[in-house]
Order: structure tokens, then sequence, then C-alpha cells
């Protein structure tokens, strides 16, 4: 197997694509630790309980940990891996079905530690929207919006960045490109919702979609800037 030094953590046999280096540009300017993976041969003995830096596989590790703390406010969550191959397989078979939308798959469940099986502070999913979706989306003052991708919004409850992907991958998408919802919802949390915390939500969102985009191919980023826009849209 080869193994990479990739932001700061080491990354054994985990296919990172020739388009990884756009990603590392953000990546290093947020100080995040990037999507690490567990070898095809050999999984890894999981701790029971994590810090926000080590959760799902070290999804957030860098200053989006302190990010996950803040928007949750818990430190300690359960150990529960990252599922990026699900997320991509879920997308695919969605877009391969022709329907006109598709239930996706969850990235990371943030369980914090002492919850019940069913609660969660914080949630990253990613499906394939129907595009009357774009419609539902509509300016209103409980959220804020964002000029990101097709739609972008972030409120109490969490956010949500829309966006196009053209890929080689997908047979026909530069015709027919595959929608992507990407979304952070934050569950039972006793943290107020106040502006900043908007923010950062839909920085979370940002960087896990430009992940999501760079294990796809998705070209020019699927449209999506490098670094996260926080200026209100229209």
């Amino acid at each position: 197997m080869v193994e990479r030094e990739n932001f700061g953590m080491r990354v054994i046999g985990c296919g990172w694509t020739r388009r990884t280096a756009m990603v590392a540009a953000l990546a290093l300017s947020l100080g995040v630790g990037g999507v690490s993976c567990a070898s095809s041969e050999e999984e890894p003995e999981r701790k029971p309980y994590v810090g926000a830096d080590e959760v799902c596989d070290g999804l957030f590790a860098g200053r989006l940990a302190g990010m996950i703390e803040d928007v949750t406010g818990h430190k300690v969550f359960s150990g529960a891996p990252n599922k990026m191959s699900d997320v991509v397989k879920a997308l695919k078979a969605g877009y391969a079905s022709g329907h006109m939308w598709a239930a996706g798959e969850t990235l990371c469940r943030l369980s914090p530690k002492g919850a019940g099986p069913t609660d969660a502070s914080g949630e990253v999913d990613f499906s394939m929207y129907h595009p009357s979706d774009l419609e539902d989306e509509a300016p209103s003052n409980d959220v804020k919006r964002y000029d990101m991708g097709k739609i972008a919004t972030s409120g109490q409850g969490g956010a949500s960045l829309y966006f196009e992907c053209m890929t080689p991958k997908l047979q026909s998408s530069e015709q027919r490109p595959l929608r992507i919802a990407g979304g952070f919802s934050r569950g039972k949390s006793s943290v107020p919702d106040t502006p900043e915390h908007r923010d950062l939500k839909m920085i979370i969102v940002h960087a896990m979609s430009l992940m999501v985009s760079d294990e796809l191919e998705c070209e020019n980023n699927a449209g999506l800037p490098e670094t996260p826009v926080l200026t209100s849209g229209a």
C-alpha cells in the first residue's frame, strides 16, 4: 500500500483523486485534517468515545473541530465512522436511477457521550435533490442566505448547500448534472441561534461538500468556491 502524508495526517491507501490538491488549499487554510479512511484489508480498532477532531475518522480535524463543538455544545462523541463511500454510492445510484430525486446517505452522525441511540447533536447528510426543492428554499427571515452554489442557507436547525456536479464518473452528467444537496442538521442542542453559529454551520457544510465533490471528481469544484463565501445572497 502507498503511504502519504496529507494535511498533517497519515493516510494509507485512501485513493485520493487527482483533484485533491484543490481541496487541500481550503483544508490548509482551515487547518482541516481531511477525510481519513480505513484500509480495505483491515478495519482499525474504533474508540468508543472521541473528541470532535477524531469523530468520523477525523472528518473535522483542525479548525472544524472547534466549530463542531461550538454549534453542538458538546466535546465528546461516540466513535462513529465517516461514510464517504456510502454517500458517493448513494449519489451515483440516485443519478443512475433516472429519477428526479433520490434519498442519500449520512456522512457523519454526531452522537454526544451519554446520548440515547436515537439522539444526535448533529448530522451531515447528502442526497439528490428535486429541481423544485430550490423553490422551497425561498428567502425568509428565519434563515440567512449565502452567495454559494445554487442555494445556500443556514438557520436555527441547520444549514443546506445545493450544487450541481458534472463528472466523468457519471455518463451524460454534462447534459444532466447530478443535483446534490448537502446539509448539516444540528439536532438537540442548548446552543443559542446566533448569526455567528449560522455562519459556522455553513462553513462546515461547505467543507464537507468540497470533500464530496472531490470524491466524485466534479468539474470546477461543482461550482463551489474554494473558501466559503459568507456574504448574504439576494
